[in-house]
């Protein structure tokens, strides 16, 4: 509470409010007769803002075309909100609304965040609704992902009405069947035995051609691409146990199958919306991800005055506002004070990141605390929320060569178990004909190879899931795989293990040259050469253009500054001089060649949790090694701290790269840990590779995962991962197999109905998706927060 609360008297008793949009809500809710919102609630509301939002901009045509659509009598929207912390809070939505003039119907969910609005233009804007939200403390934004969510949920119904249905036919089936079954002596009279077989035909036809529909569809895709798979059997088996029995039921032969063809359908469907359900779960960082980009942004403009616009209307270079709580809507550079953004979306770390005036500000992070302003750099598809969603929605995708393995596996077993039905079914034709053909059924049900092909497809969407949760994404096939074999990890030092943020420490010069002199050259030289060291001089005023520069990998750049042609770099490159760990400035004299003019000691600091991701690797039993361009005394004194025992110094991008083909050549599979700039050459060349992102790794291509976050103890926490992967693909493909093999032996020695087997088939799918979802629970590590050691970084300039 504030020293002077807003107070309103409730149920005859003052109470305090921390303002008076609260105070003016919980008014409100005990008017409208709401209060069971404060009995149901189990946790506390948000903060109602006090200040005026303008949402005139949710009655524009544009934004209403692109995210509304018409349903009878009106139109409809999907909303999200960030307020609603429980069931109370949902509850309190739906009532508050369907109260609204004009409002059609309203469902809010508090576990999606989700809320969907049905309105009639005729009678109210769709702002007017939604001003009563903000009231209460519910800010709307919209659903960006709103088509996809949409086909998603039609989908979603259309399954569940599918599985009503089945069930509906399953129980009637069953229970006419039963009568069936027990009429053991023969007693049931005939009429009455072919009128439950037609009553079953009733129940069973809309179970088979509706409920078992995808099935089917599935089937005649498989078919007509001559690829042998899953939904062969399972409609091969429905459509043959179905028409068998309507055969049997026009000539009253002794034996139908109704009760298996709709059992085949009921079990499988639910297995399979359990399995989808289980997909969604895995690809739900894709989700938020695309969910996180508002659909509209605040602009100020030269006068002051402020504008809510559509995104898309959102330029580079405009000044962008950013209300407490709201999503940033583009990547750009905060404009002034101090503010705190949550970038748990993008980069897995919980806590918040403190931002001053000029940072970088990326889209889908939320402010806090205080309102922030940034000026717009990127939009649209160049913001880093976009890389990112492109990049999940890559690995999400990948086939990798196990995933593929497993499908022509499947493929031939589908075929083989063809061949061995039909042998299946002469042989009990020469021995019992009467059991022939169900023995055969329940054959080809039972050993249907669902489990086989999920083993390895599902753990795969499970696994990416979490690592994207961790802030890793695996941007190339079988990057997982090669992880779990990693033998050695090789860490660069300058923007990997430390902070990637150099200052200088001391500057020296030589002859009349002043410090001032030396400092703007080398930050004319340093200003676009995107390198890690060029931090170290970004504050350095109003620096002279350089032209003609080149960087020389390994030494240094040079270019010509005011005329002159300058070296910056390593003492051999700049100075011609022996090698002391601080960078050179040295320009070129017809008589002596180069001549150093000036030297800067540049100091750096170790991610505050290197040595945690360091300790963690070797607690894994990885060999962790350090191959720096930095001069040998700071690499050995930074090895030291953050507990690596084989360092290497004075290490090119040639070195580095010949450093892990020798670790190669002894049988050892080595994972490179680098900062994505300038170590393409050993994040190509290394088995597996992970690039420290930050923005600049994004456009990595030469890595095979990336790291979205600060944190370096993603290192060990994805290798755990992907460990665990290949053990429940393992497991996944070793339950696969070994069901088979029993069930293949039952069911041709005719021990198996084949109901019975429906409900084995449908099991073993559902326990291989059990097992791989095990893989979505992470436990991130936290960064602990102490203060990072500081060592010298007398490092080359371009290493």
């Amino acid at each position: 509470m504030p020293a002077t609360p807003a107070r309103v008297e409730l149920d005859g008793a003052v109470r305090a409010f921390c303002c008076d949009g609260c105070a003016a809500a919980a008014q409100w809710i005990r008017e409208a007769d709401l209060g069971d919102y404060y009995r149901l609630r189990s946790e506390h509301a948000g903060r109602v803002d006090p200040e005026p939002v303008d949402l005139a901009v949710w009655d524009r045509d544009e934004l209403l075309a692109e995210h509304a659509h018409d349903i009878d009598g009106g139109r409809e929207i999907t909303l999200l909100t960030d307020g609603m912390r429980c069931a109370a809070c949902a509850w309190l939505i739906d009532r508050v609304l369907a109260r609204e003039p004009g409002v059609l119907e309203a469902g809010a969910n508090a576990v999606t965040g989700r809320i969907r609005l049905a309105w009639n233009p005729a009678e109210t804007t769709l702002s007017r609704p939604l001003q009563r939200l903000v009231t209460l403390g519910y800010r709307p934004y919209l659903a960006s992902g709103e088509a996809r969510e949409s086909a998603r949920r039609r989908q979603r119904n259309r399954d569940l009405i599918r599985v009503g249905v089945a069930g509906m036919g399953a129980m009637q089936a069953m229970m006419l069947a039963g009568s069936l079954y027990l009429d053991t002596t023969g007693s049931m009279p005939v009429p009455t035995r072919d009128f439950f077989r037609w009553l079953t035909f009733l129940v069973s036809t809309p179970v088979v051609f509706y409920a078992g529909w995808p099935f089917i569809t599935g089937a005649w895709r498989e078919l007509r691409h001559r690829q042998l798979g899953m939904d062969t059997l399972i409609a091969g088996s429905t459509l043959l146990a179905y028409f068998a029995s309507v055969v049997g039921t026009i000539r009253g032969s002794e034996h139908v199958w109704y009760d298996a063809a709709v059992m085949f359908v009921f079990l499988l469907s639910i297995a399979r919306l359990l399995e989808q359900r289980a997909r969604n779960i895995a690809n739900a960082q894709v989700d938020a991800l695309a969910r996180a980009r508002p659909a509209f942004a605040t602009r100020e403009l030269a006068d002051g005055s402020r504008e809510s616009i559509p995104l898309s209307a959102l330029l580079v270079g405009d000044l962008a506002c950013v209300a407490v709580g709201e999503v940033v809507p583009a990547d750009g550079e905060l404009v002034d004070g101090q503010a705190r953004f949550e970038e748990a979306l993008l980069t897995g770390e919980s806590s918040p990141v403190d931002k001053a005036a000029g940072d970088r500000v990326y889209a889908g992070t939320v402010c806090r605390e205080q309102p922030a302003r940034l000026r717009v750099t990127e939009t649209g598809s160049a913001t880093r929320l976009s890389q990112l969603a492109r990049l999940v929605e890559q690995a999400q995708a990948q086939r990798p060569a196990l995933a593929r393995a497993a499908e022509r596996i499947a493929h031939y077993f589908v075929s083989g178990l063809l061949l061995a039905t039909v042998a299946v079914y002469f042989g009990w034709r020469a021995h019992d004909p009467s059991r022939a053909f169900e023995v055969t059924l329940a054959l080809l049900v039972i050993s249907c190879p669902c489990a086989l092909s999920l083993a390895v497809p599902t753990a795969l969407a499970a696994a990416h899931g979490a690592l994207a949760r961790l802030g890793v994404l695996a941007v190339r096939e079988n990057a997982l795989d090669r992880l779990a074999d990693a033998t050695d990890v090789v860490f660069d030092k300058t923007g990997t293990l430390s902070d990637g943020r150099p200052v200088i420490a001391d500057v020296e010069t030589f002859g009349d040259f002043t410090s001032d002199q030396a400092l703007r050259i080398a930050a004319a030289l340093e200003r676009d050469s995107g390198h890690p060291i060029a931090a170290a001089f970004a504050k350095i005023d109003n620096p002279p253009p350089a032209r003609d520069v080149l960087a020389v990998p390994g030494q240094g750049i040079q270019g010509d500054v005011e005329g002159r042609h300058w070296r910056l770099g390593q003492a051999g490159f700049a100075a011609e001089a022996v090698d002391d760990g601080r960078i050179w400035l040295g320009d070129h004299h017809p008589d002596d060649g180069w001549r150093g003019v000036a030297c800067f000691q540049l100091a750096e600091s170790q991610r505050p949790d290197a040595r945690a991701a360091v300790d963690a690797l070797r607690a894994q039993g990885l060999a962790v090694h350090l191959s720096s361009g930095d001069a040998a005394q700071a690499v050995e004194r930074f090895a030291h701290q953050v507990g690596i025992e084989d360092s290497h110094a004075r290490q090119s991008p040639e070195d580095k790269l010949a450093y892990a083909r020798g670790l190669q050549q002894r049988g050892r599979i080595v994972a490179m840990v680098g900062d994505g700039l300038n170590d393409a050459p050993v994040l190509a060349g290394a088995d597996v590779s992970l690039a420290i992102g930050e923005g600049a790794a994004l456009a990595q291509r030469a890595a095979d995962l990336v790291l979205t976050g600060r944190s370096l103890t993603r290192v060990p926490e994805a290798i755990a991962v992907a460990r665990r992967t290949r053990r429940v693909i393992r497991q996944n493909i070793g339950w696969a197999l070994g069901y088979n093999l029993l069930a293949l032996p039952l069911a041709a020695a005719g021990l198996v109905t084949p109901w019975i087997a429906a409900l084995g088939m449908a099991l073993s799918s559902l326990i291989v998706t059990a097992n791989a979802l095990r893989l979505t629970r992470v436990r991130a590590t936290t960064a602990p927060s102490a203060p990072a050691a500081t060592t010298s970084a007398t490092a080359s300039a371009h290493p």
